[in-house]
């Protein structure tokens, strides 16, 4: 498995944006629900690893 960085979810959220923008007729409350909770794990101070 690999591990998910804060770059991944920065284009994410990055792509998500772009989706929402280029359709907006559309209904992205599962989207925007989604930002939320990927910008809280980008905002969150790294944890450390367990090795």
């Amino acid at each position: 498995m690999q591990a998910v960085t804060e770059g991944n979810r920065r284009k994410e959220v990055r792509s998500l944006l772009d989706q929402i923008q280029a359709h907006p007729e559309r209904d992205w409350t599962q989207a925007r629900r989604r930002i939320a909770t990927l910008n809280k794990l980008i905002a969150a101070p790294p944890r450390p690893r367990a090795h």
